[in-house]
């Protein structure tokens, strides 16, 4: 093996070919909230967070796929903002505290608002930030980042960001013809998108999209649901993706063993984030589909306020993960403000370490 450190690109392509590289891929997500207390801590205030801390870069290509909804400010204050989205949804994000939004109301409540919402959904190109892709594009390639064009489709956030959850499980069951539109709908408008990314010149090397189908030692919806209302939609992502020559990463936070096997079947190439407090045991999935799946994550948050606990959970974990590539290092969720810069910067000191091949 070169003595020469590789770029991220020939480390992730390295390890969805399942072979060996200098060092798995190390990255994490921090939320708005830590990235402000690393700042507090000495981080300077105008470097993004991978550059200071040498991570493997992904650069992601995203387009707005939605209804175009208007997006107001309803409420301002020094603690937080509620806002409406182009999803029409009405969120209360906080602003120095880590966590997903509150989401406080939709626009989108049954299936002839969603038909309306739907013909606002033709895809154009001025839904494609061209600006920013001829400022950038050019510089990542160079750099060997790892770049993603992003999917905005399926349960998670049909439920989350756009009709709310508990509408959307009636739904699964009394109008699944519906939910099976939204999800098409929000796919085919993406990929027309993409598309006209593509076909710019602007490549990518995987899609992603965040589909989250469980929750703690449990799934949202049945193996048959799934079966039948929304694997039919991830396989044509993923056969779109390997249409192109590239990868299919699928994040999917909570207990999905039971799914595991279908995404494996379909074409998956990547699962993210195997959330260990839900149920997910990385080196158990490592060792039944190691084969078939890179595996992104698996890193327990919970322990990183717990840094001999942290040092000894990746000590067993990261071994048996990075056996025959196939691994990218991360926490399973999301990097928690209650972790120090240093703290955080001796994680990844470690995970450098112990994901290095001999």
């Amino acid at each position: 093996m070169s003595h020469k450190p590789l770029t991220t690109h020939e480390r992730f392509t390295r390890m969805f070919a399942h072979q060996d590289a200098d060092r798995i891929p190390v990255l994490d997500s921090p939320w708005e909230a830590t990235i402000e207390r690393w700042h507090n801590e000495g981080m300077p205030a105008d470097t993004d967070f991978s550059d200071y801390l040498d991570l493997d870069k992904i650069q992601v290509i995203s387009v707005d796929s939605s209804p175009r909804y208007p997006v107001e400010t309803i409420e301002q204050t020094p603690e937080y903002r509620v806002h409406t989205t182009a999803w029409g949804a009405t969120l209360k994000d906080w602003r120095h505290a880590g966590g997903v939004p509150q989401f406080l109301d939709f626009e989108i409540k049954n299936p002839d608002i969603w038909s309306q919402a739907k013909a606002r959904m033709t895809p154009s190109r001025d839904r494609i930030n061209w600006n920013h892709l001829a400022r950038n594009y050019s510089r990542w390639r160079a750099n060997g980042d790892w770049i993603q064009g992003l999917l905005w489709f399926g349960f998670d956030v049909t439920h989350s960001w756009t009709l709310g959850t508990e509408r959307v499980l009636y739904a699964l069951v009394e109008q699944p013809e519906w939910l099976v539109d939204v999800f098409n709908t929000m796919l085919d408008v993406n990929i027309a998108l993409l598309e006209m990314v593509w076909d710019e010149g602007y490549t990518f090397d995987s899609i992603m999209w965040y589909d989250d189908m469980g929750y703690k030692h449990n799934q949202f919806f049945s193996l048959r649901t799934y079966r039948n209302l929304l694997k039919p939609v991830h396989k044509r992502a993923v056969d779109w993706a390997h249409s192109k020559g590239i990868k299919a990463h699928l994040h999917s936070c909570g207990d999905i063993r039971p799914f595991v096997p279908e995404l494996v079947e379909i074409g998956v190439d990547a699962l993210n984030p195997l959330e260990v407090k839900a149920g997910m045991d990385p080196t158990l999935l490592k060792q039944q589909f190691g084969k078939d799946l890179v595996f992104h994550g698996g890193i327990n948050a919970v322990l990183y306020n717990d840094m001999e606990a942290l040092e000894a959970e990746m000590r067993r974990v990261i071994p048996i993960m990075k056996q025959q590539g196939g691994y990218i290092f991360s926490s399973d969720h999301s990097v928690p403000s209650s972790v120090s810069l240093a703290d955080f910067k001796q994680i990844i000191r470690l995970a450098k370490e112990l994901g290095a091949y001999e």
